[in-house]
């Protein structure tokens, strides 16, 4: 099988890794991909928000399977002008992808499938804001309704702060605080049929125990020792399986990857948010633990067929990822600087711990270069979750990258626990 993935981060550079490993594939393409995907995969110039460009190319490549991984070119409806072709893609239409693109729609579709979440507001002037905030009190939620690349999203107790991020959105999404801890749960699905994966925890705030402002994710971990054996099944009957049944209903199926993000509160199971694809950087972990070959799963997903899809296999190890970022961020990262010490990690500690690439570009004479705000996803796997730990920090040590910055307690307290 050729496979074609589009983006260029390090959830691809994790896709690409599961999918050059699988001996189905017999040609694999990134577009635009980075330095790190280039190792394992032919790379190819494209705007990956352009359908028609996107589709001309995997035509041009013979491609039988196109895995779109960012949600920006899924809600530019990428997927849709790739399945005019008559290509197989893994990813939802631009109507479907809705679910990720606008937190309002979201919330109708769960309330027409009867999926647990928190109350909300949709805000669209300064005095709806205001009265929306007054009525949850603190700490505010505020959800710009659209994309903003993991960074639409203030919690906080200052009203003033929550005031402003809401209103610099055109829309904007107010609800009430959901305590308890976190769960990210993927699910590969038809449009019919679900398959759920491993559940995940990831760590959004920039700084340890939680402090700082919101990043798209600076580290995860899995599995969950502290989470209930049956998480998986009653989010498959409460969540994954009434979502994607409404969508069908309402004649927008939802085919692809469709990612939960949970609150496990005190009064049970809540959905903080859907994604349409992947989640940044839960998928460098969950990939780690899976064991079955990834191209025929989406393939079936592609294709319809995924009720022909034997179980999943899991590998009983854990693994940790650590995000390593740049200078600055997530505010307005450095770029350019070299990194060094990935040999190293190649020639030391695979294959329990490797690199995959987020921001990274090729310099001149190939030196590789930092090249966005996250820009390395160091992974580890492990006996349990302290070996995985020391081994990705182990790892990380090596590197080089001048004003870098990362967490020091990804899957500490699990680890301990």
């Amino acid at each position: 099988m050729k496979v074609l993935v589009i983006g260029g981060g390090a959830r691809e550079h994790a896709l690409c890794r599961s999918l050059s490993l699988d001996p189905d594939v017999t040609a694999l393409h990134c577009a635009p991909g980075n330095a790190g995907i280039a190792e394992v995969a032919e790379l190819h110039a494209v705007d990956q928000l352009d359908g028609a460009a996107v589709a001309a190319l995997a035509t041009e490549l013979g491609a039988e399977l196109v895995v779109v991984g960012p949600e920006a070119p899924l809600v530019a409806g990428v997927a849709d002008a790739v399945r005019a072709v008559g290509i197989p893609v893994f990813g939802p239409s631009r109507e479907a992808a809705r679910l990720e693109g606008s937190k309002a729609f979201a919330k109708d579709v769960m309330a027409g499938a009867g999926v647990p979440t928190a109350r909300s507001y949709v805000c669209t002037t300064p005095e709806e804001i205001d009265e929306a905030l007054d009525a949850f009190g603190a700490p505010y939620v505020v959800k710009d309704d659209g994309l903003a690349a993991g960074k639409g999203v203030v919690v906080t107790e200052d009203v003033e702060q929550a005031r402003a991020h809401a209103l610099a959105c055109d829309r904007v999404v107010i609800e009430e605080y959901l305590d308890g801890p976190e769960v990210s749960l993927f699910a590969i699905t038809d449009g019919t049929t679900v398959l759920p994966l491993q559940p995940a925890q990831d760590f959004k705030r920039a700084l340890d125990g939680d402090e700082g402002p919101n990043t798209g994710g600076m580290g995860a971990y899995s599995p969950l020792p502290w989470a209930d054996p049956k998480l998986v099944e009653e989010v498959l009957e409460t969540v994954l399986q009434p979502t994607v049944d409404e969508l069908r209903r309402r004649g927008t199926p939802f085919s692809g990857l469709l990612y939960a993000g949970l609150a496990i509160t005190s009064r049970g199971v809540r959905v903080i948010e859907f994604n349409a694809r992947f989640g940044d950087p839960e998928t460098q972990v969950v990939l780690a633990r899976l064991k079955t070959p990834l191209a025929g799963v989406l393939l079936n997903s592609a294709n319809g067929t995924l009720d022909d899809q034997a179980p999943l296999s899991w590998s009983d190890e854990a693994a940790v990822t650590v995000v390593v970022a740049s200078h600055n961020y997530p505010d307005t990262p450095r770029t350019g600087d070299p990194i060094e010490g990935l040999d190293e990690i190649a020639e030391k500690d695979a294959p329990h711990a490797y690199v995959l690439h987020a921001g990274t570009k090729r310099g001149e004479g190939g030196a590789v270069l930092s090249a966005g705000g996250r820009v390395l996803s160091v992974t580890a796997t492990g006996s349990d979750l302290a070996q995985a730990r020391e081994r990705a920090y182990a790892a990380v040590g090596r590197i080089r990258l001048d004003g870098s910055q990362h967490r020091t307690d990804i899957a500490r307290k699990a680890a301990e626990a």
